[in-house]
């Protein structure tokens, strides 16, 4: 048999940690020692510590594995669940890398954002209003828009400018209220799903080119509002999101385009 010392040192666990796996249930030793207290661990349970170290080593809770201990029909389903959660985690780990590479990348070019004001052009569009659960979305949303335009004979102006337009107000993360224009030749019928209308003039708009993926937007709108605020202006319109190169012409997210567009006015 071994001691607690020396089964702590064969499985590379701690003493302590084996107290716990005791005192929850989870791997009670062979036998204890009634006058000294002793633990005293065997050959056998060599398998079961292994067992337990690799569940938690799956991302499983002490309770999780303690509940497959009670009933191991419930094992397929919890693992399933972990690797969701480790797929999604390192979605989440891969957009968090692609993010600070980017900004790395930024401050070895030193790369800097700059605004400018101009105008913007009274436009006729066709408009699709819709809810979307996130951002992601756009990628299958926007294409539809396309073969809704395409079907009611919409021509799309030249040159190009699709943008959209926020309804809610604030940031959201999901059920966004979204506003998708593309500027037309003229207006056509009406569809359930594309309504056409004539955008007024912006005499004034302050603009700055994002350069990388949608995720990391945010950047360039804090610049930008800092921007609006230090040189006298206000909003005083819905931002615009003016897509000039993306997915349908550039593979590689970091040659993205977007021209973020804020009508503006000065304070008097």
């Amino acid at each position: 048999m071994y001691s607690i010392g020396e089964f702590s040192r064969i499985n590379r666990i701690t003493p302590r940690t084996l107290r716990l796996y005791d005192k929850l249930g989870l791997l009670v030793p062979a036998k204890t020692d009634s006058w000294t207290g002793y633990r005293y661990y065997d050959e056998t349970q060599l398998p079961d510590i292994r067992r337990i170290l690799m569940l938690k080593g799956f991302g499983l809770t002490l309770e999780e594995i303690q509940g497959v201990n009670e009933d191991e029909s419930r094992l397929p389903e919890i693992l399933k669940r972990k690797e969701s959660e480790l797929k999604a985690s390192i979605r989440d780990d891969m957009d968090r890398l692609k993010g600070l590479r980017l900004f790395l990348s930024d401050q070895r070019e030193e790369k800097t954002m700059e605004v400018c004001i101009k105008s913007l052009p009274e436009v006729i569009v066709a408009s699709m209003r819709t809810t979307v659960p996130d951002y992601s979305s756009y990628f299958t949303v926007v294409p539809k828009m396309g073969e809704y335009m395409e079907k009611v004979g919409a021509v799309c102006a030249e040159p190009a400018y699709c943008f959209n337009i926020y309804h809610d107000g604030e940031y959201r993360e999901s059920d966004i209220d979204v506003e998708i224009c593309e500027a037309v030749v003229k207006a056509e019928k009406e569809s359930e799903k594309v309504k056409f209308k004539t955008i007024d003039a912006v005499p004034e708009a302050a603009c700055i080119l994002h350069k990388g993926p949608y995720e990391t937007l945010r950047e360039s709108y804090n610049t930008l509002f800092d921007w609006i605020g230090r040189s006298g202006y206000r909003s005083c319109g819905l931002p615009r999101e003016s897509y000039i190169d993306g997915i349908w012409n550039r593979d590689d997210p970091s040659q993205w385009l977007t021209e973020i567009q804020v009508p503006v006015e000065k304070i008097s």
